[in-house]
């Protein structure tokens, strides 16, 4: 029995279970659908976790926990939003991230896709120039190492670009230049405010336009488009309109179970952050549509949903704290600290329902660790028995 602080601090009892979910066997990732995680980096807690500097990353660890996503037959979105870009994790560092998983994929035969951005820049800057550039150099890194490239949305770009005409003009340049194709990323606002307005429209029907217009020009260097907006009738309709081939890999954490099952005119793949935690739920669900149980695919992964709203609330970059602290629980890191002090950025109720939420979901292989680390959590604060 562990007691949990509510949201107004009050302390109520909760009799965690004892035993993890029961996964479906199976080897290899799921046939029917591609589901990447976008994996989250472990500080370094004696290093510089500060906000005031780059982080220093647990090598070690980082890259034991990318291991254990492949082991459950996910794929890996590498250097993303997830692993604190701009947030904690500065390019050279990136980098590095980029440069050693791609190097553990290849060793162990896993799919790896990596965030090409531009946060090499910094405000106010520069010109359209800068920001090709910026992106030419880490498409570079990333084609360098092997790995297939994710062209993040760019706040550089945002804060530079005049109009429509100038996201056409700098994703066709990066296009053709690429040796294979990439997975073009829509990331909203709800995400980071400083992409309001990206593909030069506020309104999102004409933002949508813009970049139908670059895939359909350039169709052959487009494998696909990740949408996080968290509206899942617009991922949907511009689903419907991407050309054939092109996948849509859904950013929605909060209705991803219905856009993944699909409908008549199609289906979405993943490339989720909420994946990191969730991900042998996930790809135990996925095999279930791979056998044409789409009944069965709902009811495993639709309980998930009440977590997933709750790491991502607003406001929602936050999220990232949430999963941090789940792996720490679930025993893929041996502490909750962040890089950048985002450890910080959730309070303490807000924690203590993810772990419930987590806990009633069977997330954790060892429940009496979970539960452990979780009481240890809350006496540091103060809100132990």
């Amino acid at each position: 029995m562990i007691r949990l602080p509510d949201a107004r601090g009050a302390l109520r009892p909760y009799a965690p279970r004892k035993r993890p979910l029961e996964l479906v066997a199976g080897s290899g990732p799921p046939a029917s659908r591609m589901l990447f995680a976008a994996a989250h980096i472990v500080a370094d807690p004696y290093g510089d976790t500060t906000p005031y500097g780059p982080a220093d990353l647990d090598w070690d660890a980082t890259l034991a926990f990318r291991r254990h996503l492949w082991a459950h037959g996910l794929a890996v979105a590498e250097a993303m939003d997830t692993a604190q870009r701009g947030a904690g994790l500065d390019w050279p560092r990136a980098a590095e991230l980029i440069r050693r998983s791609a190097a553990e994929a290849r060793a162990v035969g896993g799919r790896i896709v990596c965030g090409a951005g531009t946060d090499q820049l910094t405000p106010p800057y520069g010109t359209l120039e800068d920001v090709t550039a910026a992106y030419e150099e880490q498409l570079d890194v990333v084609e360098a190492h092997g790995a297939q490239a994710v062209v993040l949305a760019s706040r550089a770009l945002a804060a530079v670009a005049t109009g429509p005409d100038d996201y056409r003009e700098t994703y066709g340049r990066l296009l053709s230049q690429t040796s294979g194709p990439v997975i073009l990323h829509w990331l909203g606002p709800v995400f980071d405010p400083a992409l309001e307005g990206y593909w030069g429209d506020d309104d999102l029907d004409g933002a949508a336009r813009t970049l139908l217009d670059i895939v359909h020009a350039h169709r052959e260097k487009v494998d696909g488009v990740k949408v996080s907006l968290l509206d899942a009738g617009r991922e949907r309709a511009l689903r419907r309109r991407l050309p054939a081939g092109v996948r849509c890999f859904t950013g929605d954490d909060l209705h991803y179970p219905e856009l993944i099952e699909g409908d008549a005119q199609g289906h979405s793949d993943a490339l989720l952050g909420v994946f990191d935690p969730l991900g042998p739920l996930a790809v135990d669900a996925a095999r279930r549509l791979d056998s044409g149980d789409r009944q069965g695919f709902r009811e495993r992964l639709d309980p998930a949903v009440a977590l997933s709203r709750h790491l991502f609330e607003p406001p929602t970059r936050a999220y990232k704290t949430g999963v941090v602290l789940l792996a720490w629980l679930a025993g893929h890191q041996e502490h909750f600290t962040m890089a950048g002090g985002l450890h910080a950025a959730r309070s303490l109720p807000h924690l203590a329902r993810a772990y419930e939420l987590a806990d009633e979901l069977g997330l954790f292989p060892d429940p009496d660790l979970a539960e452990d680390r979780m009481a240890r959590l809350l006496a540091l604060h103060g809100a132990g028995p």
